[in-house]
């Protein structure tokens, strides 16, 4: 199985899925022509298109990819999501026969009020909840939805692939480490990012253990994330923490 991620928009990444017999899937199509190209070039055949949440840099791509391809689209239930041809909800098994897999859903609302996540063969598609070193801002959600849905992803093994779907990597770095400076895994973690960038590579995926280590919106029960938390004001509450910590990414300007 090959995995691949296509640059689109501005930061987006559009995650495509593929076996030796040419059979695909994308993930966040939030354009057709980058995904196109490589079906024709590779002379894959989709089966289906997966979508995590109703933005339209996720989702701006699937009815240009459906007039040549019509394939199931599975997307979480919202009625801003039009092309969606099967809902999905927490729970939920999306099985690609073609591909021999399979995804669990996972509702992760935050991001967005029905966003949702696709795990399986020891990958993680979460689209704009949890970034590498970040998370989604909290367009709909509350901070505590947001903090329990990391805590659902948190909780997936530590070897999985996080694929999520904007290259914000080095801007959240940078403000990992002005809450969290002393984290030596953070410095490896933001060198790494760096020489990623400067050779123009990108900086995903990245295993779910390494998020864990660095990541200060997955650590926020953390002690050093909790005496920046003091040092704001902050009383010993885990929602409050986790909610200050989004406040200060608003506002952060390295």
């Amino acid at each position: 199985m090959s995995l691949r991620l296509i640059p689109a928009l501005r930061d987006n990444y559009i995650w495509l899925l593929s076996d030796e017999a040419g059979q695909a899937i994308v993930i966040d199509p939030g354009e057709a022509p980058p995904v196109q190209r490589i079906l024709d070039a590779e002379g894959l055949k989709l089966q289906a298109i997966l979508l995590t949440h109703h933005h339209a840099d996720h989702i701006g791509g699937v009815e240009a990819l459906l007039a040549t391809q019509p394939v199931p689209v599975h997307a979480p239930h919202d009625e801003r999501i039009t092309c969606a041809s099967q809902h999905v909800q927490d729970g939920d098994t999306v099985n690609i026969p073609a591909l021999n897999m399979c995804f669990e859903v996972i509702e992760i609302p935050g991001h967005t009020r029905s966003h949702v996540a696709y795990y399986g063969h020891g990958l993680l598609f979460c689209g704009d909840t949890l970034f590498s070193l970040g998370c989604g801002r909290l367009f709909e959600g509350t901070p505590a939805q947001m903090l329990t849905s990391l805590d659902r992803l948190r909780a997936l093994p530590g070897e999985t692939q996080v694929c999520c779907a904007h290259e914000y990597t080095q801007a959240n770095a940078a403000f990992a480490r002005s809450v969290d400076p002393h984290n030596i895994d953070l410095a490896r973690r933001s060198e790494e990012v760096e020489r990623l960038r400067e050779a123009g590579r990108p900086t995903l995926p990245v295993p779910l253990r390494d998020e864990c280590a660095c990541n200060p919106f997955l650590r926020s029960d953390t002690p050093s994330i909790k005496a920046w938390a003091q040092a704001q004001g902050i009383d010993d509450d885990r929602v409050q923490r986790f909610a200050a910590l989004r406040h200060a990414k608003d506002h952060f300007t390295a």
